[in-house]
């Protein structure tokens, strides 16, 4: 059984892919330092899978921590979740971002190297296309000029990736979300962000529950057909499970790969498929632009099918379904 490390493995996406990890006979090591993330999510792990796992609450930017933790339990791969991811607040405060993004996979890679583990799956995002000409983007598409310092710790950390993986054998493949939203079916995990959520989905979820008074919508005057934001959504179970596929893969020395539904959908799509699959009326206010955000974004997925034999197979509808069940069972 493959030991596998997940740092910031209780977060939104990290407690997804250690669901389908289990479920497909790895072993798990949960490495958070819970400043984004709640213990719990860990017991609700457990309950899916039945397996008990090992956590370590520690810092991704302490060396002498995380070489004792590979040390202790022969890692055989890591998939690199830990790190902040809000554009909004990374406008605000780009040193913290920088540290912890781009510092924190610094000290991993020297971790890792001091171990010989070859095996990295990085969590990157579409913001390193930063506002592109056309679409959909594909992987040869250039980096952009990204308004905010969290899409250039994203660039950045790529590139240190690319340029590790000239000097050593490592076998790094960095997936570039697009923006994944809903829960897991069973409605014991999901996403919990703590204070006003950033992302639209869980600011939607909120609102219906009563959470929140109104929606705010950023921007109705961007060139889309509707005037509002577009983006490529993906349900975190079929992104949870491209990380899988990518951990099984042996694509060599460094690969990235789109992970999205190959499909946009505008804000008001978002809001209106909302409304229209649970029945919730949704109030909402349209504000001025967020600084950072782009116009539009959804990519072409074509070469991930192909190279780990993965394809997205959730549609809008379940993603919401399943981000409202989730926030109905965070009232009880």
């Amino acid at each position: 059984m493959k030991k596998i490390l997940l740092t910031g493995g209780l977060g939104y996406i990290g407690s997804h892919v250690a669901v389908e990890l289990i479920d497909k006979g790895f072993e798990v090591i949960i490495l958070d330092d819970l400043s984004n993330s709640e213990l719990f999510v860990l017991d609700r792990i457990k309950e899916i899978t039945g397996k008990d796992i090992i956590f370590e609450k520690g810092d991704i930017r302490d060396y002498d921590f995380l070489y004792h933790l590979l040390s202790r339990y022969n890692i055989e791969g890591v998939i690199h979740f830990a790190a902040k991811k809000a554009v909004g607040e990374s406008v605000q405060k780009p040193l913290l971002y920088y540290d912890i993004n781009v510092s924190g996979l610094i000290c991993l890679l020297k971790a890792l190297g001091d171990h010989s583990i070859k095996k990295l799956i990085f969590s990157s995002s579409c913001t390193v296309y930063g506002s592109p000409d056309s679409f959909p983007v594909t992987e040869q598409t250039p980096f952009g000029d990204t308004p905010s310092p969290y899409g250039k710790t994203k660039q950045m950390c790529e590139q240190i990736l690319e340029d590790a993986s000239l000097i050593a054998d490592y076998d790094i493949v960095s997936l570039r979300y697009f923006n994944p939203v809903g829960a897991h079916p069973t409605g014991k995990i999901g996403e919990l962000p703590k204070g006003v959520p950033n992302n639209l989905v869980p600011f939607i979820t909120q609102t219906a529950a009563g959470l929140r008074d109104e929606l705010s919508i950023f921007g109705s005057d961007y060139n889309t057909p509707d005037g509002t934001a577009i983006r490529d959504y993906i349900h975190v179970v079929d992104l949870a499970r491209a990380h899988v596929r990518a951990l099984e893969a042996n694509l060599g020395k460094y690969v990235a790969l789109n992970v999205g539904t190959g499909k946009g959908h505008s804000v008001l799509e978002v809001v209106k498929t909302f409304q229209e699959v649970t029945g919730v009326n949704l109030p909402f206010k349209i504000v001025d632009r967020r600084e950072g955000d782009i116009p539009e974004i959804f990519g072409d997925t074509n070469f991930a099918n192909h190279k780990i034999g993965w394809k997205a197979e959730k549609g809008l509808a379940e993603m919401l379904k399943d981000a409202w069940r989730w926030q109905k069972s965070l009232l009880k």
